[in-house]
């Protein structure tokens, strides 16, 4: 985005829904006066958008997703501030994508559209391989949501924490004091665009992350000052977190067997899923024997399509599908509690007792509440791509791991790092069944893989649990480091 570009001081452009124009508003003065101003990339959830401000939402409406990843980890970091309630002054999350232009909007569902091709589409994986290494600047979206990015933040003067990098770039062109997160342990290209600007500031995922943010800032001649590229692990939700100390680890046994409870999850734009029906094909007839051997949990997010597929292949086997799903159990309001809803403590006594489930919601904050009360504390395993947010969710919650396909080099590189510590494998798409029988018998210690990557799982260094608490108090650091005098 050209740094020429200086937004209205009044954002007149009509929007999709009149009443975004209030919400907008309100947004705007949030961040402006929020001790972490947070701006993502992630998705077009403006029904939830209008309930979180007392406005009339329609529950059912279906969300526009391009990434629950970019959602949910910039929410972890705001429950990190928040703590036990909601709390504008200490952060507050911004997409943009809620303040397209309907002139524009079509843009944003172009997006979508593609991307949902590529992602679930296997022949067409190098063609999404090449728009993640050549093209993310260049995606239509990008300039729809630049005029309402920019009027937004026009009055910030605050550290503006960013998780995704289109709206770092952008921002710090406008000369904004950006801290871009590198979620991932993987620095693109898009990361080092802007990376010699004095008023940007990186957080990295670990140690070899900023080593190769170094190495690759020297290879195209960039000088970037070190002290300026900070490790602070992943940004995981804090919720998801306080899984791992209560946590039971699964352990076989013959006089009392316990079914291995296991989640399959897709991601933003339903990736994986012929995989997860392999999988669900394989598994579902085990179902029916006594004992029960296993219990699912399928997390389709809010994509209808994977509901209709597993209903489909539950009544072949004739088994009863748990459907989760209920009117706006986030329920997020301002100042309001942090606390587990009433219906999903529901939920969890029919998880107990479902042979398979599934979490479904048109719309990503409801599908990610419902996902993080009850995914994150039940499962032993996840089976999912090796995604930065999912695999850190996964493991940090205390579950072993089973990846599938990757869909990127930074998956690639989660998926090693998990593996090397012990607490993830590759899933055998072709045998699953004869995997798990294998990772559940006991070796020569009398322990089996999972009980052993359960347990590893709470052994992990305190960079990987402590993701968000470094995150928010190195935005405070730099806040002290760069901000006028009356703000200190």
């Amino acid at each position: 985005m050209p740094s020429s570009l200086h937004p209205a001081k009044t954002y007149t452009l009509p929007l999709l829904d009149p009443l975004l124009q209030k919400t907008m508003q309100k947004d705007k003065r949030y961040l402006e006066t929020t001790r972490i101003p947070i701006i993502t990339v992630s998705a077009s959830y403006v029904e939830d958008l209008k309930g979180l401000h007392h406005l009339p939402e329609k529950d059912i409406a279906q969300d526009v997703v391009l990434s629950r990843a970019h959602y949910s980890m910039a929410l972890a970091v705001a429950v990190q501030a928040w703590q036990k309630k909601i709390d504008p002054s200490q952060a507050w999350i911004v997409d943009p994508t809620n303040y397209v232009t309907a002139k524009d909007w079509s843009r944003v569902i172009f997006t979508e559209t593609v991307g949902k091709v590529l992602a679930r589409v296997s022949p067409l994986k190098k063609m999404k391989d090449l728009v993640d290494r050549f093209g993310r600047n260049q995606l239509p979206i990008l300039s729809s949501i630049s005029a309402p990015l920019l009027y937004l933040t026009q009055d910030i003067v605050r550290p503006i924490l960013s998780m995704h990098i289109a709206s770092g770039n952008i921002l710090a062109a406008q000369g904004k004091t950006v801290v871009q997160m590198i979620t991932d342990p993987h620095v693109r290209a898009d990361y080092l665009n802007e990376a010699e600007r004095k008023n940007m500031f990186f957080l990295v995922f670990d140690q070899q992350t900023k080593t190769d943010f170094i190495e690759k800032a020297e290879l195209l001649n960039k000088k970037v000052d070190q002290n300026r590229v900070i490790v602070t692990g992943p940004p995981v939700d804090p919720r998801v977190v306080q899984n791992v100390q209560f946590k039971q680890v699964w352990q076989d046994s013959t006089d009392h067997p316990k079914p291995l409870r296991l989640c399959f999850t897709t991601g933003g734009l339903g990736t994986n899923k012929n995989e997860i029906k392999e999988l669900l094909k394989q598994l579902l007839p085990k179902l029916n024997k006594t004992p029960q051997s296993y219990q699912l949990l399928i997390y389709a997010g809010t994509h209808l399509d994977f509901v209709k597929m597993v209903r489909q292949l539950t009544d072949k086997h004739n088994l009863a599908l748990n459907q989760i799903t209920c009117h706006d159990p986030a329920s997020f309001g301002i100042r309001a509690k942090l606390v587990t809803p009433a219906i999903i403590q529901k939920f969890k006594k029919s998880l107990e007792k479902a042979p398979v489930s599934i979490i479904y919601h048109p719309q990503v904050v409801d599908a990610n509440e419902l996902l993080t009360h009850l995914a994150f504390p039940w499962a032993d395993g996840f089976i999912s791509k090796p995604s930065g947010d999912m695999a850190y969710d996964a493991v940090m919650s205390g579950s072993f791991l089973l990846t599938l396909q990757e869909w990127g080099e930074w998956e690639h590189n989660i998926r090693q790092l998990f593996t090397n510590l012990g607490v993830a494998k590759q899933a055998e798409t072709d045998d699953i069944v004869e995997q798990l029988e294998q990772l559940k018998k006991t070796n020569s210690s009398g322990k089996s893989w999972i009980t052993q990557a359960m347990s590893q799982t709470k052994q992990l260094e305190p960079l990987f649990y402590q993701g968000t608490k470094n995150i928010v108090e190195n935005i405070e650091k730099i806040g002290l480091l760069n901000q006028p005098k009356q703000l200190k």
